[in-house]
């Protein structure tokens, strides 16, 4: 299962790839549909996607006929799929639909892992105490779709610790997994921890900081040095930190090229030193290039 890629186990039990493939803004249906194809055949077993990336559909198609095509010998049990539900899809209801839709449009019987992506709601202020009270009333429909086997592992994206606290004080099910913005320049060494402590698996996206740090338009030499060293790219030394920590990540990329670059950080060994140098970028600065949901209440 999963091509014998390194995995990690879910306070579940359930085992996902540590590595996967991003698809936020790849919205193209050939190029998407031959992406996912190339990553198969390179060895991805993992795919995160979401309602807001419009893209469920086209990944549904690309999946039927991986599954059909017996060259491939890929059946729906070889791979993970996680999708997230809309800040405007939040509420019990509202919760419960999105995952039906999802689930159409994947043309599957069941989703991997479905995350709330976010602890606001759609056109509510951020202080509005209605925030709360919706991602709450979803929280209750991913148990009900969990208990039932529709949704086989649960969890949430941009939770802070103070998100994490309240969904304690009334879940029957412990998120698997929350996935954040997470890279050396915001090393959220106390969202980790605590995700840790509470059983939570921590995923990582955004990893190259919106491709700020590998594109050179942001240059850190520290993290030149440890590439140099490896004989690796920017890329694959930033991934290694990450699975260094048992942290799952999911980077996106747009060929075939950057696929197998990706995939490569599996095999880089990052020792004690070149770790202690990448954590001290964030001591010297700290940059946020996604959304913050600190506000939220």
């Amino acid at each position: 299962m999963y091509n014998n890629q390194r995995t990690v186990k879910l306070n579940n039990s359930k085992e996902i790839p540590i590595l996967g493939l991003g698809t936020y803004r790849l919205k193209s249906k050939d190029s998407l549909k031959s992406l996912i194809r190339d990553a198969i055949l390179t060895g991805y077993r993992h795919f995160d996607t979401a309602t807001v990336y419009k893209n469920e559909e086209i990944i549904g198609e690309a999946f039927e006929e991986i599954f059909s095509d017996e060259t491939l010998n890929i059946s729906r049990e070889d791979v993970w799929v996680t999708s997230k539900l809309s800040p405007s899809e939040q509420g019990y209801e509202n919760a419960l639909n999105a995952v039906q839709r999802s689930l159409k449009k994947l043309k599957f019987d069941y989703i991997d892992m479905y995350l709330i992506h976010w602890p606001g709601v759609f056109k509510l202020k951020v202080s509005d105490p209605k925030n709360s009270v919706k991602r709450q009333e979803s929280w209750k429909a991913l148990e009900e779709l969990y208990s039932k086997g529709i949704v086989r592992s649960i969890g949430v994206s941009n939770y802070q610790i103070k998100h994490l606290k309240e969904l304690a004080t009334y879940s029957t099910v412990t998120p698997a997994v929350n996935q954040c913005e997470f890279h050396p320049l915001l090393y959220t060494k106390d969202l980790v921890d605590y995700c840790k402590e509470s059983g939570i698996s921590f995923m990582a996206y955004s990893s190259f900081g919106e491709g700020r740090l590998v594109n050179g338009s942001i240059r850190i030499p520290e993290l030149d040095l440890v590439s140099k060293k490896h004989n690796a790219s920017a890329a694959q030394v930033l991934l290694s930190w990450s699975l260094h920590r048992g942290i799952i990540v999911i980077p996106k990329a747009s060929s075939n090229k950057r696929l197998e670059n990706n995939f490569a950080s599996l095999k880089i060994k990052l020792d004690d030193d070149d770790i202690v140098a990448i954590d001290s970028i964030s001591n010297a600065n700290s940059s946020r290039f996604c959304w913050d949901s600190n506000t939220i209440s």
